[in-house]
């Protein structure tokens, strides 16, 4: 897909983040990662379904995502 290269790149930004000391910020990066793929993945079922309102999806799809509270 057109859109799945910014998992690349956020996964290398992570790996800066984790060699340089940068906890908290590589853990931000891990949540933007699973938001990212999970908006992708959306945009692609989106595609998938006709404009007549078929869905060509096979099996069960949940649209919810964990959502993470930080203090």
């Amino acid at each position: 897909m057109q859109n799945e290269w910014i998992l690349d790149v956020l996964a290398d930004l992570k790996t800066f983040a984790l060699a340089n000391d940068l906890g908290r910020l590589a853990e931000q990066l891990n949540d933007t990662q699973l938001i990212a793929a999970t908006e992708i993945a959306s945009k692609s079922l989106e595609t998938r379904t006709g404009m007549n309102g078929n869905d060509d999806r096979s099996g069960p799809v949940s649209s919810a995502t964990g959502r993470h509270q930080r203090a």
